[in-house]
């Protein structure tokens, strides 16, 4: 106890002062001035993963640029090369990291954690966070074909979705051919990463699997290789295994002071010389080889175990039954439509949120596989949107061991969101599913609405954030702490939703209370927006009481989408929707100074359903923008560079963004308006083709499940419904972009739409 007598920022400051640097209290008060005041300056979650991101930009930093004799990865060899437009100069970087290719699919089960990554040119990282399995042909003569540096058009890669969700590469030049196939299967009672290679050669050549201390982030250590007599088998840093189904002719090992385990195939060091290495730099790498000859492929099967975890982990059902991918989609929505892209792009997006949502949900399979509650709710909407109640109900119920004593639902410390989000999506799982509400998570909902209460600011004073939220981090997005509108839109929302529930199981004192408590938050957000508008100039929602509008005003129109605490066209939901077309869009993508510095697809997607909401025809071409920015697997990373089209932040395969992605398309077909359900209001004129029927369904709804058939017809379209209707079938109102809608009779199952004449409102 007698440290903390110690004076350690005197002691520091005089260090710092001693060794010339900075004094570290006044930089970090400096920049503490540039936001408002709050409890947490960061959440810690958010400064160790920040922390450990660099420290593997730092080891970049001293591996990569003076060993570009290396393979390496996808992102380096492009990163790294000065002609190439993804090329960053490094000057001043103290830490170099994946700015320009975060691009990566993640492969795997149903239920299983473990989720192997790929990168575009086929690179393997079986473990997480982990080295990483290369490919490559070796001829006996001329250049060898090497994916990771050959031109993107020389190599394809697609998501194999036939048997479960496989990755395909295939490199190709001239009659040089490398194919690559990763997938995760079950071997009796073991789970493994499967990678199929296949080669094929015009001539004399060689097969190489080789074993890489890196991955799509940067270094990965290996500091031991151990092979076998058998030649089938390599243990890595004593633990992991790499089998091989068939021996290999040759095999080779390097350390860090060879050099790449490449530049020895071929050289007077080309010899088996032991079978093992040490790097104390933990820089090891390893190729095995197979002789391949002049028009006979050769095909080689290497398998990694992955881990088994079988301890207990806190809120999870005693016995998770395990399921194949045909089990788990059985009963989800389907898209038909002749737009074969848009249908893949939804397939793969509905895959990718049963792969993160075993336990935890995770918004990534590596950089982000950690749990946010605000990712999770609203990925939890687009599971819920095609039927993956009880998938769902599972996560709802991991929820409630990280509620604090105090009702705070805790993801990371400093963010004010995530009550209001929970509140929200467990009355949308109630609305959803048509389960009756009960009173099992009474007592949690009952602490989560009374923290709300709680954490509200003072109504007294002239402050422009009276009566809102506290200053915090927010969704990490939009800028320093502030007085976000996000944060209050949300409390609104999960407080309304709390008074649901409460309806729901007869618990009228709390219903009373949680909706005048709603009421009072939301005219205290009106009032504040009265008096922006008169610094504005105009009804424009900025993401605080304090900032101008710039980007960050995408976190307000949640106010529109999800949570429609206004109606679709109030003004200032226009006004903010307006500014950010004019100004924020790249390409019809949202482009997000804060942070992101790139275009975000999930935010595009939010902009788009507001803009939908708004009967505003802007939304096809936000729709169309954001399937083309998409990989050839499907995938979207969390933003993407305007200029190579690769991801720029966050993980290279978002989950949040897939689940926008199916929440976009049910909304173009099927949406709930207050007590109305519309139909068709999205659906694109490209998704409709003479003679062909484009449907989606079977659709979770408030009102129902809904199934949803569209066919051009003479002289206009028929709309087909087919519903199980909970209770009293709700107004129905259908209409294509561009035409006003048409409300169904109560006995109608169909209607013929005339034919479109001119593109909606602008």
């Amino acid at each position: 106890m007698w440290l903390k007598w110690i004076p350690w920022r005197f002691i520091l400051r005089q260090s710092a002062k001693q060794h010339n640097f900075l004094d570290p209290f006044e930089i970090f008060t400096q920049v503490g001035r540039f936001a408002q005041p709050a409890d947490v300056m960061a959440p810690t979650e958010l400064l160790r993963a920040g922390a450990v991101f660099h420290a593997r930009g730092l080891i970049n930093s001293q591996a990569i640029q003076h060993n570009l004799d290396w393979v390496w990865p996808f992102w380096v060899e492009n990163q790294f090369d000065p002609r190439n437009p993804a090329f960053i100069p490094r000057a001043f970087s103290l830490t170099h990291v994946n700015l320009t290719f975060r691009n990566w699919t993640a492969v795997g089960l149903p239920d299983s954690r473990e989720l192997p990554i790929v990168d575009p040119s086929g690179l393997l990282t079986p473990l997480w966070d982990g080295w990483s399995l290369d490919c490559w042909l070796i001829p006996d003569q001329g250049e060898p074909l090497l994916p990771s540096r050959m031109d993107p058009q020389q190599v394809r890669q697609r998501l194999v979705l036939d048997k479960g969700v496989a990755v395909e590469t295939v490199s190709r030049r001239e009659d040089w051919r490398l194919t690559t196939h990763s997938m995760v299967e079950r071997d009796g009672t073991q789970q493994v990463c499967r990678l199929t290679v296949r080669g094929e050669a015009p001539g004399p050549g060689w097969v190489a699997v080789s074993l890489r201390p890196h991955n799509p982030e940067g270094i990965s250590f290996i500091e031991h290789i151990a092979g076998t007599r058998d030649g089938k088998q390599w243990l890595v840093n004593k633990k992991d295994t790499v089998r091989f189904a068939e021996a290999f002719d040759r095999e080779l090992f390097s350390y860090y002071r060879q050099g790449d385990v490449f530049a020895k195939i071929g050289s007077a060091e080309d010899k088996n010389a032991g079978r093992d290495v040490d790097c104390k730099v933990g820089m090891a790498s390893a190729v095995a080889l197979w002789r391949i000859d002049a028009g006979a492929p050769r095909e080689v099967v290497v398998s990694v175990p992955l881990p088994e975890h079988k301890e207990s982990v806190p809120g999870r059902p005693s016995a998770v039954r395990e399921q194949t991918w045909s089990q788990v989609l059985e009963g989800t929505c389907r898209l038909h439509t002749p737009d074969e892209r848009i249908r893949f792009l939804f397939d793969a997006a509905l895959r990718t949120v049963i792969l993160h949502s075993v336990e935890d949900i995770y918004p990534g399979p590596y950089t982000y596989k950690r749990f946010w509650f605000r990712d999770a709710a609203l990925i939890l909407n687009a599971m819920l949107s095609v039927g993956l109640i009880e998938r769902s109900r599972r996560m709802l119920e991991r929820f409630f061991h990280r509620q604090t004593l105090t009702g705070y639902f805790r993801s990371q410390e400093g963010e004010w969101d995530s009550n209001g989000q929970v509140l929200w999506i467990i009355n949308r799982y109630f609305e959803m599913s048509g389960h009756e509400y009960d009173d099992r998570w009474q007592q949690a909902i009952e602490k989560g609405a009374l923290w709300i209460k709680d954490k509200r600011l003072s109504r007294k004073g002239e402050y422009l954030h009276a009566g809102l939220l506290p200053a915090g981090f927010s969704a990490e997005h939009f800028g320093p702490n502030d007085y976000y509108y996000w944060d209050d839109f949300w409390s609104v929302a999960g407080l309304a939703a709390a008074q649901k529930y409460f309806e729901g199981i007869g618990d009228q004192r709390h219903a009373d209370y949680t909706r005048a408590e709603a009421a009072d938050l939301l005219e205290v957000i009106e009032a504040s927006l009265v008096r922006v508008r008169e610094r504005l100039g105009g009804p424009q929602i900025p993401s605080s009481p304090y900032r101008r509008m710039d980007s960050g005003a995408i976190g307000s129109i949640v106010c529109s989408f999800p949570l429609q605490i206004w109606e679709p066209r109030d003004e200032r939901i226009v006004a903010t929707l307006d500014y950010l077309c004019r100004h924020c869009l790249i390409d019809n993508g949202f482009f997000h100074d804060m942070s992101h510095s790139g275009i975000n697809p999930y935010l595009t997607l939010h902009l788009a359903q507001g803009l939908l909401r708004a009967g505003d025809s802007r939304f096809m071409d936000l729709i169309r923008a954001t399937a083309a920015l998409a990989s050839a697997t499907g995938q979207w990373p969390e933003a993407i560079h305007p200029g190579t089209r690769g991801g720029c932040m966050g993980d290279g395969q978002h989950v949040w963004a897939a689940a926008e992605w199916i929440v976009m398309i049910r909304n173009c077909f099927i949406r709930e308006e207050a007590d109305r359900l519309i139909l068709c209001s999205g659906v694109l004129p490209e998704w409709l083709a003479p003679g062909q029927c484009t449907g989606f369904g079977p659709a979770r709804t408030v009102f129902g499940t809904v199934t949803v058939t569209v066919e051009p017809v003479a002289g206009g379209t028929r709309v087909a419904w087919d519903a199980d209707w909970r209770s009293t079938p709700p107004v129905i109102e259908v209409g294509l972009p561009g035409q006003a809608p048409v409300t169904a009779g109560p006995a109608d199952r169909e209607l013929i739409l005339p034919a479109v004449a001119g593109g909606g409102e602008g």
